[in-house]
C-alpha cells in the first residue's frame, strides 16, 4: 500500500500537475495566474533542490542496511547514496507550506496528506526518519522563500481562515 501512496509525492507525477495547473490558470484573474507561477516555480524548485544536495551528503539508504524488508517484498529505492534530503518530503513539505492560504478545512486535509505521504517513504524503507523530516523542513523553506519572488499568496483565503491554523 505504502509503495503504491508514495508516488504521490513523485517528482514526475508533481510536475505533470504543476504544469497542467500553470496552463489551467492562463486566462484566468491575476490571483490565480500568481498561484499557478508559484506552484510551478515551487515544484521546479523541489525536483532541483534535491539533486543538488544529495551528492554533497553521503547517507546511505536504510533499504541497503536490512535483508528482513526486502524478504516482506520492500524494494530498492533510488541510489544507494542519495537518502539525504528525501525529495519525495521536500515536495510535500512545499505543498503543505503552500497550504496555509487556504481555507482551514481543505488546508488541514493537504497538511494531512503531505505528512502521511512523506512517511511513506520511512514505511517502504527508501528513508531515515531524518531525511524526511528534514526534506519536508526544506520544503517549507523553499516555499516561504519564493514567495517573496512570485508574490504569493494571492488573496485566495480570508484572515479569519488563518485563526486557527
Amino acid at each position: 500500500m505504502a509503495r503504491a501512496l508514495t508516488w504521490g509525492a513523485d517528482e514526475k507525477v508533481l510536475l505533470v500537475l504543476a504544469a497542467a495547473g500553470w496552463l489551467a490558470s492562463r486566462g484566468r484573474e491575476a490571483p490565480l495566474r500568481r498561484a499557478g507561477n508559484h506552484a510551478l516555480l515551487v515544484t521546479v524548485g523541489a525536483t532541483l533542490l534535491p539533486h543538488g544536495s544529495k551528492p554533497v551528503f553521503d547517507q546511505t539508504r536504510p533499504d541497503r542496511r536490512t535483508v528482513i524488508g526486502h524478504v516482506h517484498g520492500i524494494p530498492l529505492s533510488g541510489k544507494r547514496k542519495d537518502a539525504f534530503p528525501s525529495g519525495h518530503a521536500l515536495h510535500m513539505g512545499a505543498l503543505a507550506s503552500a497550504a496555509s492560504e487556504l481555507p482551514a478545512g481543505l488546508r488541514r486535509a493537504i497538511r494531512a496528506i503531505a505528512v502521511g505521504l512523506s512517511l511513506t517513504r520511512i514505511v517502504i524503507l527508501a528513508h531515515w526518519a531524518s531525511d524526511v523530516v528534514a526534506g519536508f523542513a526544506l520544503g517549507a523553506v523553499l516555499e516561504r522563500g519564493l514567495r517573496l519572488w512570485t508574490g504569493y499568496p494571492n488573496g485566495i483565503s480570508t484572515e479569519d481562515d488563518h485563526a486557527d491554523s
